[in-house]
């Protein structure tokens, strides 16, 4: 006859192993990963490539969807993540305003802070342009126009770090915007259409009419490599030099091995050559930062967030 002892060993041997076989069945149903905008833009293309080698990895369907919703929020693609059950299935690909400042805005759903970074895996070569025909061409005589001239601005959100940078720059540089308004898409026809004179947006959404318009600045920390006399944000004015970023989140409580699993799917991805043809084809950095040193910056942003604020006050 079998001890309690023993009955208790052999229990606590079945359990582990019944749990270890749960968590090796991951993932055994479609996974999402939520792209909170429109598709085109570098995340959502980087994010695809990461859907499509993680079906092929684990045999499973996993897509990405795009939920737009305004570039000050809500963030309904947010939302989803951060309202989804914590098991992986729902991964969020975004920017820093989502994660940094999502809960701090009004947003119920998603305060409080809702997110752990898997990894950022991007720097988006964002830039402030305008068409080829303005009478500026350097943000000084931007600057110097829009003192006696209506100039309306077009960005992706009051909540973005590039937005935030564009506006303070125009605060440093002393001069206002004469307007300005929130896109889902920012690109060669928001020019061409006078929907906006200045446009703050990915240097690939331009790529199209690069020939026909002019870049005033790069909002990156370093010069972006297909627009090389570009000066970048920290050239124009040093207490602004910050990028923008997009990685991979998931809900607080979703299991350490499942983030493993997703993060070493992304890092390939990432790396590979298709990726990389990426970064060389938009002056995007395509890389990967782990969880610990995401974390870490994004704690930075924190802190460089604030300085922005102060100046926007």
């Amino acid at each position: 006859m079998m001890t309690k002892s023993l009955m208790g060993g052999a229990l606590a041997l079945a359990l582990t192993a019944l749990t270890g076989a749960a968590a090796a069945e991951y993932p055994e149903k479609p996974v999402s990963f939520v792209v909170p905008w429109p598709p085109g833009d570098l995340e959502d293309v980087l994010t695809r490539m990461i859907a499509e080698d993680f079906a092929a990895e684990y045999g499973i369907a996993a897509a990405v969807v795009n939920k737009p919703g305004g570039g000050g929020g809500p963030f309904p693609g947010a939302i989803d993540v951060a309202t989804a059950e914590a098991d992986g299935y729902t991964i969020g690909s975004f920017v820093p305003a989502v994660p940094v400042v999502g809960h701090e805005i009004g947003i119920d759903e998603l305060a409080p802070e809702k997110f752990d970074p898997i990894g950022i895996f991007l720097t988006y070569p964002f830039v402030i342009a305008t068409k080829g025909d303005a009478p500026y061409s350097t943000m000084a005589e931007l600057a110097e126009y829009a003192k006696s001239n209506e100039v309306a601005l077009g960005h992706f959100g009051d909540v973005l770090t590039p937005t935030k940078v564009t506006k303070a720059l125009a605060v440093n540089m002393g001069f206002e915007w004469g307007s300005d308004a929130a896109f889902d898409a920012l690109d060669c026809n928001t020019l061409a259409s006078g929907d906006a004179d200045v446009i703050n947006t990915t240097l690939q959404l331009v790529l199209p009419c690069l020939n026909d318009i002019k870049v005033l600045t790069a909002v990156t920390d370093e010069r972006i490599s297909i627009i090389p006399d570009t000066p970048s944000i920290g050239e124009v004015d040093a207490s602004l030099n910050i990028a923008l970023w997009n990685g991979l989140f998931v809900h607080k409580d979703t299991p350490q091995d499942v983030r493993d699993k997703i993060a070493a799917v992304a890092q390939k991805t990432v790396m590979s050559e298709r990726a990389q043809a990426v970064a060389a084809e938009t002056g995007a950095l395509v890389y990967w930062m782990n969880a610990e040193d995401s974390a870490a910056r994004i704690e930075v942003d924190k802190t460089t967030g604030a300085h922005i604020a102060t100046i926007l006050e």
